[in-house]
């Protein structure tokens, strides 16, 4: 009774994508192996969900699957599991002075969902208020992207965006909103293809009202060009 109790809170967990953790939860020996050896254990683990659905992995089409799951796994969606890929963030004096708000908007978010493993797409909007220093503009894309590639909660990228942020600049005034899509709520179970979801994080100086509010008009900004 107790194994099905723990399954059916699980599910329940998935089901209304709830984080349990700030950080990525991850094993202690996560990178005990190389990523050579985790493609090779991960394509027999593909190649043995292939062939449970019934599909012939002799076909053209199919016999490759495997292989190339493991390593887009690895290599690709999965690579911002790996402290060595996490981006240098070098930052530089303020010398021009610029004491306003700076925000790097529309970023975009290629995640996904740690509960089915299914495609997060959105936009990510980063704002930061220097203290002396400033970080390269595509650091911050990069940040986004680092902790995109992993299986994610939403509310978590979020939080951990701001967090990493906050570490490089060496101040509380950091903020991220993300708008995305939930392929897990768009094309199984509800199947809402309209909808998405926001969350946001405030840090510092954004925590005032009147500052949040810069900081949300810019982002309503028509930047077509």
């Amino acid at each position: 009774m107790k194994i099905e109790n723990d399954i059916n809170q699980n599910d329940a967990i998935g089901e209304n994508h709830i984080s349990t953790n700030h950080d990525t939860p991850l094993k202690k020996d996560a990178f005990k192996i190389s990523d050579e050896e985790k493609i090779k254990s991960i394509k027999k683990d593909v190649t043995n969900i292939l062939e449970t659905l019934g599909l012939d992995l002799t076909d053209d089409s199919l016999k490759g699957t495997p292989n190339r799951v493991a390593k887009m796994f690895v290599n690709e969606i999965f690579g911002g599991l790996h402290p060595d890929k996490k981006p240098s963030a070098s930052t530089f004096e303020n010398k021009y002075q610029y004491g306003e708000m700076l925000v790097e908007k529309n970023i975009t978010v290629y995640s996904t969902c740690e509960h089915h493993l299914l495609p997060i797409v959105g936009r990510a909007h980063i704002a930061y208020i220097s203290n002396g220093t400033v970080v390269g503009l595509s650091k911050m894309n990069r940040i986004v992207d680092y902790f995109a590639k992993r299986p994610q909660v939403q509310e978590r990228l979020t939080i951990q965006i701001v967090k990493e942020l906050q570490d490089v600049l060496g101040t509380k005034d950091v903020a991220c909103v993300i708008d995305a899509k939930h392929l897990c709520v768009n094309s199984r179970g509800i199947r809402d293809i309209e909808s998405s979801t926001v969350t946001s994080e405030f840090g510092g100086k954004f925590k005032g009202i009147e500052t949040k509010r810069e900081f949300l008009d810019y982002i309503k900004l028509d930047t077509k060009f």
